[in-house]
């Protein structure tokens, strides 16, 4: 099937011509969060591609940072790992396989149809911290690794999906070890989220877009004192406690 382009102001996306309808709509939400993004931060960037794949090979395919990061990843983490992103553009599914991809606990869609907005967030993010990608090269994706808590924390956070991702983080707390703190690089994508969430609990959204817009050179531990206020411990022990109430909520 042919390969086609549907534009806006700030993105041009690049799909199967059977996907024109959800690529419109899909760019008329990215405007939006685009909108409401610029009031946070600093750097929204515009002129974006969006490569919207028909199939979650295809994805893999032309990313190959992206099975890496999955590999890293816990088991229940990896479903919700359905886009990428590149220096100007990001990668993402396709409406249908979105639908595939999906299991039937609740949220489990919902999640993944924000995953154009996650990968949205990656962009600004790197376009406010200059020490995190993109681009993407092997002393960025250290360092991405590194500050994966905070990377995917934001880009979970931000984008709204770290409600529906309820279940799947249950999951997680019932298999293997209690996680660590901050989350380790394979429990990033889905517990950083909360980390973020606790914190615009008790200091705001503003202390959310400080924490996703720097790295602090004395490393993770530092910077979650400077955003939260107080030792690592009493954060650690607060997370842990919220972790208990957000799943059982």
């Amino acid at each position: 099937m042919a390969w086609v382009e549907s534009q806006s102001l700030s993105f041009t996306a690049r799909h199967e011509t059977a996907d024109a309808e959800a690529a419109a709509a899909l760019l008329e939400r990215l405007e939006r969060f685009r909108a409401d993004t610029s009031e946070l931060f600093d750097g929204t960037p515009g002129d974006v591609g969006v490569v919207i794949h028909p199939r979650a090979y295809q994805l893999s395919l032309a990313l190959p940072w992206l099975p890496l990061a999955r590999m890293a990843a816990a088991p229940a983490s990896r479903r919700y790992m359905a886009g990428w992103f590149t220096q100007g553009e990001i990668h993402v599914l396709a409406p249908g396989a979105l639908r595939k991809r999906a299991s039937r606990v609740p949220g489990s869609l919902e999640a993944l149809r924000l995953s154009p907005f996650h990968e949205y967030m990656h962009l600004v993010i790197g376009a406010t911290n200059r020490n995190l990608p993109p681009p993407l090269d092997p002393g960025s994706f250290r360092r991405y690794l590194r500050w994966a808590w905070l990377c995917e924390g934001a880009a979970t956070h931000f984008s709204g999906q770290t409600p529906h991702l309820r279940p799947a983080i249950g999951r997680r707390l019932r298999e293997g070890n209690p996680p660590d703190f901050p989350p380790s690089t394979r429990d990033a994508q889905l517990l950083g989220g909360t980390l973020f969430a606790l914190l615009e609990h008790g200091d705001g959204r503003q202390a959310c877009v400080r924490l996703a817009s720097s790295l602090d050179p004395e490393g993770p531990e530092a910077a979650i004192e400077r955003a939260f206020k107080r030792s690592a411990d009493e954060v650690e022990r607060d997370w842990r406690r919220y972790l208990t109430r957000f799943t059982a909520s």
